[in-house]
């Protein structure tokens, strides 16, 4: 009995042994429960590259962080579209200014002429014509200056001893309407002072804003290279300010053609009137000549 109990503890430790390595490995079966953990959190990983989704929408607003206005597109625009739009700025500002200047020349010229003709008209001899035409209230009016350039030369006839009522009637005569004639040579000069400035602005200006802006465009279209990107809107700002340059050549181009076409029909409407005073005062210097005044 004692033999037979030896026997099966031998039996149960010999079991036991064989069973040990299969006990051995269960704890090695755990490690992938372990690594499905570990990978249960990396699932939830996208929600922490929010940032990185963030960038584009940064992107997309093309580095403006408030609202686009014309300052800020003047403020962003490289140096040489900045210089355009300055430039056409000021030919814009000479423009406005030009134009109430030579509202108020024209205004005044006309009143003065007005105040002229009305006083001319009621002389009756060449003296008194002359006393009139260079009186200091009508000094440097056109047609005082025309009726004084005319008398004077029957003045100047004369006093070199000529007969300008008998002999010599017609020499004076034609002494005096050239000397009208070389006045309203001047006349054209005088009266048309700025219009070649705003000659060149409506004609140049456009062109000069669409230098500015291909120029801006150029650089945005080799900021999309380097930047290697397609959006639109990371270089819209940039073409923005670059078409604002064009926008700033016709501001100041339009308004320049307006003030050239309307400042040449008031300076053809002077000449108009100045032609027809010519005519009157040589008819009233031949009529006083024929009188013997």
């Amino acid at each position: 009995m004692q033999k037979t109990n030896i026997l099966l503890a031998l039996a149960g430790a010999a079991v036991l042994m064989a069973g040990s390595p299969a006990l051995a490995q269960a704890p090695a079966a755990t490690p992938p429960a372990a690594e499905a953990a570990a990978t249960a959190p990396a699932a939830t990983t996208p929600a922490a590259a929010t940032p990185a989704e963030e960038a584009p929408a940064e992107e997309a607003t093309g580095g403006h962080s408030g609202p686009i206005t014309p300052v800020s597109m003047f403020n962003d625009a490289t140096l040489v579209v900045k210089v355009v739009m300055i430039g056409l700025l000021l030919a814009s500002i000479f423009s406005w200014a030009l134009l109430f200047i030579k509202l108020l020349e024209y205004g005044g010229l006309n009143r003065k002429t007005d105040r002229f003709l009305e006083e001319f008209r009621a002389t009756r001899t060449i003296a008194d014509m002359r006393r009139v035409a260079t009186s200091d209230e009508y000094d440097g009016n056109p047609l005082a200056d025309m009726a004084a350039a005319a008398t004077e030369e029957v003045e100047l006839s004369r006093q070199a001893g000529l007969s300008v009522t008998g002999d010599h009637r017609d020499s004076a005569l034609f002494r005096a309407q050239s000397a009208v004639a070389a006045v309203q040579a001047g006349l054209a000069a005088r009266l048309s002072g700025g219009q070649q400035f705003l000659a060149s602005v409506g004609s140049t200006g456009p062109f000069v804003g669409l230098f500015g802006t291909v120029y801006g465009i150029m650089n945005s279209f080799i900021g999309i290279v380097e930047s290697n990107t397609t959006n639109l809107a990371a270089v819209a700002p940039g073409i923005a300010e670059a078409l604002l340059a064009t926008g700033i050549g016709l501001f100041a181009a339009i308004p320049a053609v307006v003030f050239y076409n309307y400042f040449n029909t008031r300076i053809s409407a002077y000449g108009t009137r100045s032609d027809g005073f010519a005519a009157e005062l040589l008819n009233g210097i031949s009529r006083q000549l024929d009188k013997g005044a």
